[in-house]
């Protein structure tokens, strides 16, 4: 799951070397809100401890 945002990335920078200045800003932007949706998970999920 976590590789997602790093598969984005690496299209984005495909996209910019390919001259795709667009298709690269909307991957990266797409990446980012990736990354911090699975970052918003991480932080509110609860913690299976059992002490």
């Amino acid at each position: 799951m976590m590789s997602l945002p790093f598969f984005g990335f690496c299209i984005a920078l495909a996209f910019a070397w390919a001259g795709q200045r667009c298709l690269a800003l909307a991957a990266g932007l797409v990446s980012i809100a990736v990354l911090l949706t699975l970052f918003k998970l991480h932080v509110t999920s609860a913690l299976d401890i059992v002490l």
